[in-house]
């Protein structure tokens, strides 16, 4: 593990690690806006039929008398279920019978009324456009609009399966470059798509790109970063999520045309794209993969950025292949994602962290459902949402320095779910108290998304470790699709999809406590690494029961 001997020289948290760090905590500021857009491009505002007498000058002029937009409301559209106009049908002819006080509900049948034939009109008090109302998904086409939101979470779990081992073969600057370009071109594109499924491909496109921004962020944070600051920068990088969901609320308010918040959120990504070539190749992905002259190129230009220029000249090729013999002898193994399942000590850990992925995921989502159930509007939610993602991000930033990552990991996804679990007790008409806890559980779903970007990235080597990260992208949002579905299973009580969602997280919790504790260990670089890790903590375990023993006898 001798990188992180060559990173302390060249600096370990300097003036190169504050700028990266800024640079990508901007640039998942507007990613996030991304996650939650849809939110606002795709809400559904009300409407109702067109209708000849409320919607055509020359019908109106026909009708005799004088008579309130009220009344010929009443006559042209049934009431809904609701009691209030009917989105999705209106009459065939005015119903003018119905202006009679004396009138029932039986003066009119359902075979008096037709679908939306000539279209809808909508309310625009609120978004002026949105997709909705531009390919008008309502009604009988009310299932695109969550199709749009599947597709979209689809193309950031087929990004992830392919951008986790692209990374670990051409490197994480490259990949990451190619996707801020992609997103920004793909997010541009899809404010201009003639038809719905043209939007769909073009979301799918930017989700998938996403993946690979969120991944190799997070890796490059990691292999830059001395240990001892590791949390620090990837509570920084979390936090951006928190950030973008506030600059996603400020965004949405102000600018309410979809096709305007699509670029608005979208164009910014051109100048992460630019920046991008600024960032340093992770010198220890290079080195670990033979690139020495490669990475020796990086780790001098980070020693000049942190002005450390005397370490520059004792930077030699000799220095680097001595001080990364063993690393270089081993690291040029094959590996790939069966190498994760194959080897025992690396099972248990992709075993396990896959699953704390998927719960995080999978939790969000069903907690997302409940705040909105709330009735806050939706400005005040989204705010809401990242308010109290930062204080719960910031206090596992404590946690992870004082406790360790085990037990914060399992800590967060146990007081998640508890919530969650609680909020089956909690009676319906008690809202101040179940909204109480659905913000606390929250919180600790934002406390166990930041721990588990900075576990999972120091359980695996180099040469693995963004293959192990795309795997555990992929149960994130594998359980994202499959969180909204549990909700179907409120028809057999409404207890129940609570008690899924809460169960997941404290299970998850409790094997979290099975994985191995990695505070202030160096990242390992290769699968030997791991094994040796996995031997010393061993024999560390062995040492302690034989010490008990004979202190007991």
């Amino acid at each position: 593990m001798a990188f992180s001997e060559l990173l302390d020289l060249v600096g370990g948290l300097g003036r190169f690690q504050v700028l990266q760090t800024v640079a990508l905590m901007v640039s998942i500021m507007w990613l996030a806006t991304q996650n939650m857009l849809e939110n606002f491009s795709a809400a559904v505002p009300s409407h109702r039929c067109w209708a000849p007498l409320l919607d055509n000058n020359t019908a109106q002029a026909g009708v005799p008398g004088e008579l309130s937009p009220e009344a010929l409301l009443a006559v042209s559209i049934p009431p809904g279920p609701n009691q209030r106009p009917h989105q999705c049908r209106r009459f065939r002819q005015p119903q003018w019978q119905l202006l009679d006080p004396n009138t029932t509900a039986s003066s009119w049948s359902e075979a008096d009324t037709e679908p939306c034939v000539d279209g809808w009109v909508y309310d625009h008090s609120t978004f002026t456009s949105t997709i909705v109302t531009k390919w008008d998904l309502v009604c009988e086409s009310h299932a695109l609009k969550p199709m749009a939101q599947s597709i979209y979470l689809a193309g950031i779990l087929v990004g992830a399966a392919a951008c986790g081992p692209a990374s670990d073969r051409l490197g994480r600057r490259l990949v990451l470059t190619w996707s801020y370009l992609q997103m920004a071109v793909t997010g541009t594109a899809a404010a201009f798509a003639p038809a719905f499924p043209v939007y769909c491909l073009f979301r799918f496109l930017l989700a998938f790109a996403m993946a690979g921004v969120m991944m190799n962020t997070g890796s490059l944070l990691m292999e830059w970063t001395a240990a001892w600051a590791r949390p620090l920068v990837m509570t920084l990088n979390s936090l951006g999520f928190s950030f973008g969901h506030l600059l996603m609320a400020a965004v949405a308010y102000g600018v309410q045309d979809w096709m305007l918040l699509q670029l608005a959120v979208s164009v910014p990504l051109f100048l992460s794209f630019l920046c991008s070539w600024w960032l340093a190749e992770s010198a220890r992905w290079l080195l670990t993969t033979g690139r020495l002259d490669q990475g020796l190129q990086e780790l001098r230009r980070v020693a000049a950025i942190n002005r450390k220029g005397a370490v520059c000249d004792s930077l030699t090729p000799e220095v680097l292949f001595s001080a990364m013999r063993e690393e270089l002898r081993v690291g040029q193994a094959p590996a790939s994602l069966g190498t994760l399942l194959r080897i025992p000590s690396l099972r248990l850990r992709t075993c396990i962290s896959t699953l704390c992925w998927f719960a995080f995921g999978f939790t969000f989502f069903g907690l997302a459902l409940d705040l909105q159930a709330l009735g806050s509007n939706i400005f005040l939610l989204q705010t809401l949402i990242g308010v109290v993602d930062i204080p719960a991000k910031t206090g596992s930033l404590l946690l992870l320095t004082y406790l360790g990552r085990r037990p914060t990991q399992a800590a967060s996804l146990l007081l998640a779910g508890l919530c969650i679990l609680a909020n089956t007790l909690v009676p319906q008409e008690m809202g101040d108290l179940r909204s109480a806890l659905a913000v606390l559980g929250l919180g600790g779903v934002g406390a166990a998304f930041t721990c588990i970007t900075i576990y999972s990235g120091e359980l695996f080597p180099t040469v693995l470790r963004m293959t192990a990260v795309g795997l555990g992208q992929m149960a994130a949002r594998g359980g994202a699709i499959l969180g909204p579905l549990v909700r179907l299973l409120d028809v057999h009580g409404p207890w129940l999809p609570l008690l899924v969602y809460g169960m997941v997280s404290v299970l998850s919790g409790l094997a979290a406590l099975l994985l191995p504790e990695t505070q202030n260990l160096p990242l390992p670089d290769t699968i030997q690494d791991v094994q040796n890790q996995a031997v010393k903590a061993a024999t560390h375990g062995m040492l302690g029961n034989s010490i008990l023993k004979s202190t007991h006898f």
